[in-house]
C-alpha cells in the first residue's frame, strides 16, 4: 500500500470510505425538507446508512447544507451521526459554482462557511466543483447526463476569476487544516483530464487537490478520454476522491454512445487498476461512494466492500514484497 497511507495508519478496514447522501431526497413527499428539519427528519436516512455497514457519511449539500444550520441544530447533527456510529471525513458540495454569473460571489461566502464547518465536524475535505443547477431538460431526462447542461465561459477574465476564487478559499482551508478537492466535470474548467491538471497546477497551492470523479465523464454519450488515461494524468493530483462506475456502449459506425449506471464491480472503468495505479502515485484520502438509480444505497454498499477487497490486496502484495 503507498506509503502516504500508511504514514496515515490507514489499514484497508479502516480506510475512510464515506456513503453520500444523493439517494435520499432533500424534500420528502409530504413537503418536509431537511434543511428545515432537525434530527427527527434526518435519523431516518442518516440510520439507513448506519444500517447499511457504513461508518463514515459524506452530508452532500444537495440533501443538507450544514454549514447553513443554526449552531444548535448543526451540534445536532453531529451528535446524531456520533449516535449512530458514522464520521463525516469530508463535504460534497453541488452545482454551486464558484464562478456562476448571479451567484458566484455568493457560493463563495458558502464556501467559506463549508470550510469552517468542516472544520468544526472535524473533516478534513471538502470538494468544490464548477458545476451548475440542471437544466430544465436534464430535470424531465431519466439520466441528466444524457441532455447538455451548462457550459463554463471560454473566457480568460472569467477562468482567472475561478483561479483567485479557490485559492482564496485554499488560504482559509490551509487554515483550518482543511484540504480542498476541486471535482472534474464536463463542460467545465475541469472538464478534461488535461484541463483539470492545468488548472488545479495553475491553483499552485498545497491544500488544493483535484476530486477525480472521472465517472462524470465516462458516463457522457459522447465521446471521452479513454479512463485509463484520465487517471494517469490526474492520480498524482488526487484528493478526496467520489468514484461511481458505468457501463458504456459505443457504436462506431453508427457514432451512438449509450452509458447507464453500474456497479464499481461491472462497469466500464477498471477500479481495481484505477485505485491501485493512484495508490502507487501516493493517493492517500478518503473514498465517497455515488450511485443513481435503483437501490442507490445498497450498490454504494457493495462498492465499498469491493474498494476495501482491493485495499486488503494491495497489502498483501506489499507486505509480500
Amino acid at each position: 500500500m503507498a506509503q502516504h497511507a500508511k504514514a496515515a495508519g490507514w489499514t484497508a478496514e479502516s480506510w475512510p470510505i464515506a456513503a453520500a447522501m444523493i439517494p435520499f431526497p432533500a424534500v420528502l413527499p409530504d413537503g418536509r425538507a431537511m434543511q428545515d428539519g432537525g434530527p427527527e427528519l434526518w435519523a431516518g436516512p442518516l440510520g439507513q446508512v448506519a444500517a447499511a455497514g457504513f461508518e463514515a457519511v459524506d452530508p452532500t449539500d444537495s440533501w443538507l447544507r450544514v454549514a447553513d444550520l443554526d449552531p444548535v441544530r448543526r451540534a445536532d447533527f453531529a451528535a446524531l451521526c456520533r449516535d449512530l456510529g458514522l464520521a463525516v471525513p469530508a463535504i460534497s458540495t453541488s452545482r454551486r459554482s464558484l464562478i456562476d454569473a448571479r451567484h458566484g460571489a455568493e457560493y463563495l461566502a458558502y464556501g467559506h462557511r463549508v470550510i469552517d464547518c468542516a472544520a468544526e465536524l472535524g473533516a478534513g475535505h471538502v470538494s468544490f466543483g464548477f458545476f451548475e443547477p440542471l437544466t430544465p431538460a436534464q430535470q424531465q431526462a431519466l439520466w441528466f447526463w444524457t441532455e447538455d447542461g451548462p457550459r463554463n465561459p471560454d473566457d480568460p477574465a472569467i477562468w482567472r476569476l475561478a483561479v483567485e476564487r479557490v485559492r482564496e478559499l485554499a488560504g482559509h482551508a490551509a487554515a483550518c487544516g482543511v484540504s480542498i478537492a476541486l471535482e472534474m466535470y464536463e463542460d467545465t474548467y475541469l472538464g478534461t483530464a488535461r484541463d483539470a491538471v492545468r488548472f488545479v497546477t495553475e491553483v499552485d497551492h498545497p491544500a488544493v487537490r483535484l476530486n477525480i470523479d472521472i465517472g462524470n465523464l465516462v458516463r457522457l454519450h459522447r465521446p471521452v478520454e479513454p479512463w485509463a488515461e484520465m487517471i494517469r494524468l490526474c492520480a498524482p493530483f488526487a484528493g478526496y476522491w467520489h468514484v461511481k462506475n458505468y457501463y458504456r456502449i459505443e457504436d462506431r459506425r453508427s457514432g451512438l454512445v449509450m452509458t447507464h449506471p453500474a456497479p464499481l464491480l461491472g462497469g466500464t472503468i477498471n477500479w481495481r487498476a484505477a485505485i491501485g495505479t493512484a495508490l502507487d502515485l501516493g493517493f492517500a484520502a478518503p473514498f465517497l461512494c455515488e450511485h443513481y438509480g435503483g437501490d442507490g444505497l445498497g450498490v454504494c454498499a457493495q462498492n465499498r466492500d469491493y474498494i476495501r477487497s482491493i485495499l486488503a490486496g494491495r497489502r498483501n502484495h506489499d507486505q509480500a514484497v
